[in-house]
């Protein structure tokens, strides 16, 4: 394994020909574990790779107040009233895993606190996230630390300087697998918020994996994370946006997390190597339209060729144009009708390299057109 690299779940994360994606159900169970359970199946079906829950206790997550979150609907119910109505039990979490391991997918869940943390470590998740609230909750991070497993660190409104300190504590508390997500916590974020360029600060600040957990809506974005290097993709997902709840209306339906798994395998395809070199798809158009060396008169046996006599027109597959001052003043070895394809067999050697011993230039750049090619119906701007 490379540094920045780690196995989750048996699966490698910050290399591979895939985008790993998370579909995140948080709180959209709504408090039903059979709506949970649905959630999973439809995640499986999408084709994620791992599903991911949250796990508190209201009274452990904030205080006891009338305040309401902005994202709340309806009337009547206090923030904290909320998140004790979207507690999952410990045995709903047990029940939950199991189903998530039938269907293939990795159980992950978030831990607000460190009982919770104790829990899902018993319950052998592979993994702990941490949300972009608690980057800075020291305790929190030394004791998920502690534990031996990855740590997937969300960064949403938090400064670089931020970041480094609860990197610095993770890897002072034993974490040795790291990933950061980029994200903005704003539901749902605006693109003039993204700043997807911090995906590559992030990597090059910390030699990290980076993924992106997005809260914009539509696919566009994490596509665009993908195409910056994100290697993890994490999207709140929903079998009804419409459906009451805080985090509903940022989330992604089943044939919407179905279509993006598809096109990041696209982006992701599309990304290559980056070495600069044909594509093997423009193998047959770099032999069209290239441009060989030509007879522009006809040229008898035995004559000197001089600037005037030749010119540079399709096909590929003769003389390539780079090699048209080597090709002056040497003689035909035949007759070359005008609009003739010159090769260098048609040539003598050049007085670079008669009698010198050295070889002839390259052959390979392209051939003539073969029976049944024409330039008919190519590209001609390609």
């Amino acid at each position: 394994m490379r540094p920045h690299e780690f196995l989750l779940g048996g699966k490698c994360i910050g290399a591979g020909p895939k985008v790993f994606v998370i579909a995140e159900i948080g709180i959209n169970h709504d408090g039903s574990l059979e709506q949970a359970r649905k959630l999973i199946d439809a995640a499986a079906e999408a084709g994620a790779d791992a599903v991911k829950f949250q796990t508190f206790r209201a009274e452990r997550l904030m205080v006891a107040s009338q305040d309401r979150l902005p994202q709340q609907h309806g009337a009547g119910e206090t923030a904290q009233e909320m998140f004790r109505r979207l507690e999952l039990s410990r045995q709903d979490h047990r029940i939950l895993k199991d189903h998530a391991d039938r269907r293939g997918l990795l159980f992950l869940s978030t831990p607000f606190d460190e009982e919770s943390a104790d829990f899902l470590d018993s319950l052998g998740v592979p993994a702990f996230k941490v949300a972009s609230a608690d980057l800075t909750h020291r305790p929190l991070l030394r004791h998920l630390a502690g534990k031996g497993k990855p740590i997937l660190l969300s960064t949403g409104m938090s400064f670089l300087r931020e970041v480094e300190e609860a990197v610095s504590t993770l890897r002072d508390g034993g974490a040795r697998d790291i990933l950061l997500f980029h994200c903005v916590s704003c539901y749902p974020a605006p693109p003039d918020s993204l700043n997807l360029k911090a995906i590559r600060t992030l990597q090059k600040r910390f030699g990290l994996p980076v993924g992106f957990s997005d809260h914009s809506e539509g696919t566009m974005f994490s596509l665009v994370a993908a195409s910056l290097g994100a290697c993890v993709l994490e999207r709140h997902f929903t079998l009804d946006r419409r459906a009451p709840g805080p985090d509903h209306r940022v989330s992604l339906e089943p044939d919407e997390l179905r279509g993006l798994i598809r096109d990041l395998a696209r982006v992701k395809q599309s990304l290559g190597t980056g070495r600069k070199q044909p594509a093997a798809a423009e193998e047959t158009g770099r032999k069209l339209a290239r441009r060989s060396l030509v007879a522009a008169v006809d040229i008898g046996i035995d004559e000197a060729i001089e600037p005037w006599m030749i010119a540079c027109k399709r096909p590929g597959g003769g003389v390539d144009p780079r090699e048209f001052d080597r090709v002056i003043g040497r003689r035909a070895c035949r007759h070359l009708s005008r609009d003739s394809v010159i090769h260098w067999f048609d040539l003598t050697p050049g007085p670079e390299t008669a009698g010198a011993g050295a070889p002839e230039p390259e052959r390979t750049a392209g051939r003539p057109l073969e029976g049944g090619e024409s330039l008919q119906g190519r590209d001609i701007d390609a």
